[in-house]
């Protein structure tokens, strides 16, 4: 940073730069490249310690005396020991506080903002249409800073004890959305859509209103005739069907399996954290009928790169979801029993026939250990446990056999 003082260039000087970085001194640098000249202030920050540069605007806006009175309001506030760009964002910040974003505005950067990290890809689509059909028309238009507990009331209550789930997710996204506005300086005071010891005294709980609501399954009992059916299916569909019923798994991690992920001589699939719900990495082991299930679709695999085990209609895309949902109505003769009930139908298998521990079944269906203290101490998936009770799952899948069988515990 220059150590000379203030106002050391002459107007002449100023527009013949072309290029390079020219001192004015007291910290103000004329900056050109290109096309570009700018103005900068560059200081030590008094907040920080660091080396820092400050834009003052291009020399087309600016001109060099409006640029010395703005470095000398950078120095006067780096000698009461502020940072001036520190202060530059908070008059900002108070600036569009005053101003009053609206709520939908201040919606729409947040879910710009946080997208990028959500792993559903509908997610977008998601927030926007709620907030749009519930939210904005209550009180989209008005400004954030504004927005109180008989907003956040108005927009619930109409859908709170019909659609109890729906008005959960609206309160919640109401309540991110406010803490954001807050985090960026754009209100104050407490969140009004917060639910602990606020709407929780003016709403009825959740939980003593919405009827828990399970996927339809089939009977442990009564898997083998849809099995045979959807064996004797040459569709992908089916096939796909079967290996979710097979593995235990989500229709999603299924669809979206790639050969890559599958380890044909130690017969085990890896489905990778990223595809995973509890953003975990899990092992399943492969039995002899879902071994069998592959070997019938290694006929369609592109041995050049990698490429989906059960590929969709459309080149480089999964199998949809409604694919598999009526290869399963199909084979069931009904509508009664949906994809992911499979995986209920492999628990009450467990538990009924007592084939596995508690751990050993939880730990097939990669669910999460809720007991913080119990996780931090598992340090194994249980893969051989697992591997002798997918291996009986199976044989009764294709057999019927409806007798309890104690599998490893």
């Amino acid at each position: 940073m220059s150590r000379l003082p203030p106002n050391q260039l002459t107007a002449l000087q100023v527009s013949r730069h072309k290029a390079g970085s020219l001192g004015d001194g007291g910290g103000l640098w004329l900056v050109a490249s290109g096309n570009s000249r700018l103005w900068e202030f560059r200081y030590t920050s008094p907040v920080t310690g660091k080396r820092r540069s400050m834009g003052l605007g291009s020399m087309q806006n600016c001109t060099l005396s409006d640029a010395r009175k703005k470095a000398a309001q950078c120095r006067l506030l780096v000698s009461e020991g502020r940072d001036p760009i520190e202060e530059r964002d908070k008059e900002k910040a108070a600036a569009r506080l005053e101003a009053g974003q609206s709520f939908s505005e201040v919606a729409a950067l947040f879910i710009e903002e946080q997208s990028p990290a959500w792993k559903d890809r509908k997610a977008v689509k998601t927030w926007t249409g709620s907030l749009s059909l519930h939210i904005f028309p209550v009180f989209g238009s008005k400004a954030v800073r504004l927005i109180d507990t008989h907003d956040i009331l108005a927009a619930l209550r109409p859908v709170w004890t019909e659609k109890t789930e729906t008005a959960e997710r609206l309160r919640s996204r109401i309540e991110r959305i406010l803490d954001y506005a807050k985090a960026q300086g754009w209100r104050e005071g407490e969140n009004p859509a917060r639910w602990r010891g606020h709407l929780s005294a003016m709403l009825p709980a959740p939980s003593k209103l919405k009827k828990q609501e399970h996927h339809k399954a089939a009977a442990w009992a009564d898997i083998k005739p849809i099995m045979e059916a959807l064996t004797r299916s040459e569709g992908i569909a089916a096939k796909a069907v079967r290996f979710i019923c097979l593995t235990a798994t989500r229709s999603g991690e299924t669809r979206g399996c790639l050969w890559s992920e599958i380890d044909l001589k130690e017969r085990l699939w890896t489905i990778p954290a990223e595809r995973m719900k509890a953003a975990r990495e899990h092992r399943i082991p492969l039995s002899d009928a879902a071994m069998s299930v592959l070997s019938e679709l290694e006929i369609l695999r592109c041995p050049d790169r990698d490429s989906f085990v059960f590929p969709g209609g459309n080149r480089g895309r999964p199998l949809s979801d409604v694919s598999v949902s009526k290869a399963l109505h199909l084979a069931a003769g009904t509508k009664s029993v949906t994809v992911h009930g499979l995986r209920s139908t492999f628990r009450d298998w467990t538990a009924d026939t007592e084939a596995a521990s508690h751990d050993v079944a939880e730990m097939a269906l990669a669910h999460t250990i809720s007991n913080k203290t119990e996780a931090a101490y598992r340090r194994t998936d249980l893969l051989e446990q697992r591997r002798a009770l997918m291996q009986l799952w199976s044989e009764h899948c294709l057999s019927g056999h409806q007798e309890a069988e104690t599998g490893t515990q």
